[in-house]
Order: structure tokens, then sequence, then C-alpha cells
């Protein structure tokens, strides 16, 4: 070469392909998606759900949520497999087996 110092422009890559490859790499997959799930919750069930409902932790695939009123523990109960398919495809992984209403 002549001396002159070549640059070669990077591709901007996206913030999240980064994260996932950084626990990817640190092997925290799995926390950063109990993480990613608690936070989620009221995403995925809509303003209504959310304000009588909280996510509380995530164990061993089985998500514990706080709900305020029997009625709607009923009543989320029923949809209980559409929640965790739901909760799942937004995860992009089978993170969730079971919803535990309490």
């Amino acid at each position: 070469m002549n001396g002159q110092k070549t640059y070669t422009r990077k591709v901007p890559r996206r913030l999240d392909v980064i994260v996932d490859e950084v626990c990817s790499r640190f092997g925290i997959n799995d926390a950063r998606a109990q993480y990613k799930a608690l936070h989620i919750w009221s995403e995925i069930t809509g303003d209504t759900i959310a304000a009588i409902s909280v996510a509380e932790r995530l164990t061993d695939g089985r998500l514990f949520i706080r709900v305020k009123h029997s009625v709607w523990r009923m009543e989320l109960n029923f949809r209980k497999q559409e929640l965790v398919e739901k909760m799942n495809k937004a995860l992009g992984q089978e993170t969730i087996k079971e919803i535990v209403f309490r």
C-alpha cells in the first residue's frame, strides 16, 4: 500500500441483537428471559388485566401472578393456556410452562 489507512464502514446493528449476543456469550439468557417475562405481562394482557394483576416471579417455568380479586383469578384461569402461548411468543422461546394465579 502507499501508506494511507483504509477504513471500512461497519454496518449498524440493532441494539436488541447486540444484547442477545452479549447475554448468550455470558450465559445469562435464562435470567434475561425471566426479567423480560415479568415486564411484558402488562403489555400482553392489556390495561384492564394489568390493572388487577402483577407478575411476581418466574421460577422453573412457572410464572406467578398476583390477582386482586378472586373473580378475576377465576377468569384468568380459564384463559391460562392462551396467556402462556402469548407470553412465549412475545419472549421468542418456550420460557413459561405454566401460569399460577394467586
